[in-house]
């Protein structure tokens, strides 16, 4: 089990499937010119994938949420190569609470030369355990049908999941207080 008292402070190093050692931390107000960094290293399909639109750069009002993230009803994890103050941002995981519900909205984002290494499935089981701590209940994300990368992240998590496909769309919802069956594999 993780802890996860206060998901502020959180930080864990891992390794990914192909060997590189990556760290888990909680995103820092000063990460904000690291992500806008790491947003333009990403190919255009990426950013489709996760905006569900071609674009260029990150909103204001996006930066905005980043930079005050409270860890109550926001929580964004970065994951990070390198060490401290100079690390490089790869990717990263974030859920936001539905106003007056058990739910939250999840996301993901992670740079191309990384994917498929087990980040986003640890990403979703580090959350899981932030959200179930703080009372959530389930998890909704929106994802393109062609982005069976995180589909699958989500059917390999061995909680049960519900999928609906909405004007183009599928919508998942994910269920946080069942027990994950054995996972079938990992994307």
């Amino acid at each position: 089990m993780i802890d996860t008292r206060d998901p502020s402070t959180y930080f864990q190093q891992i390794v990914l499937r192909n060997g590189t050692p990556v760290t888990i931390r909680a995103i820092r107000r000063d990460d904000i010119d690291k992500v806008v960094a790491a947003f333009r290293k990403l190919e255009p399909r990426s950013i489709y994938t996760r905006f569900f639109s071609f674009r260029k750069n990150l909103s204001a009002e996006e930066l905005g949420r980043l930079r005050e993230t409270d860890f109550v009803h926001a929580v964004v994890l970065v994951a990070a190569l390198g060490p401290g103050p100079d690390d490089e941002l790869i990717g990263g995981g974030s859920y936001n609470v539905h106003e007056g519900t058990q739910a939250a909205e999840l996301a993901f984002t992670v740079e191309e030369d990384y994917q498929g290494q087990g980040l986003a499935s640890t990403l979703f089981a580090i959350l899981a355990d932030i959200a179930r701590s703080r009372g959530i209940t389930r998890f909704e994300a929106d994802v393109l049908p062609s982005n069976t990368p995180m589909l699958g992240v989500f059917q390999h998590s061995g909680l049960p999941m519900q999928r609906r496909s909405v004007d183009g769309v599928v919508h998942v919802v994910l269920d946080l207080l069942a027990e994950p069956a054995a996972p079938t594999g990992s994307a």
